[in-house]
């Protein structure tokens, strides 16, 4: 099994998800492309001791990217929409 800590990479936190930390209990992760959503479950609970009620992810595609004549691409990643039990909070994301 993968550590929880492999699993979540960063958290995101923007205007948007700052708002819906505040009014829907929703915290925003950037996670490992191949973590499914169980995994991502049992690794919020694990590191946050909180209960997870739904997960939504997003699969993301990198941006084409050029320098002179020179072309690539910034890499894949994928993002996790996670909403808690309501009371459950997350101390380090305060906004």
């Amino acid at each position: 099994m993968i550590h929880p800590r492999q699993i979540l990479i960063a958290p995101m936190i923007t205007e948007k998800t700052g708002q819906q930390m505040q009014n829907n209990n929703t915290y925003t992760f950037k996670v490992s492309i191949n973590a499914n959503k169980i995994e991502i479950k049992k690794a919020i609970e694990s590191i946050f001791a909180v209960k997870v009620l739904n997960i939504n992810t997003i699969r993301l595609l990198g941006k084409p990217k050029r320098l002179g004549r020179y072309s690539g691409k910034r890499p894949d990643w994928k993002k996790a929409i996670v909403t808690l039990r309501a009371g459950d909070k997350i101390a380090d994301f305060e906004v």
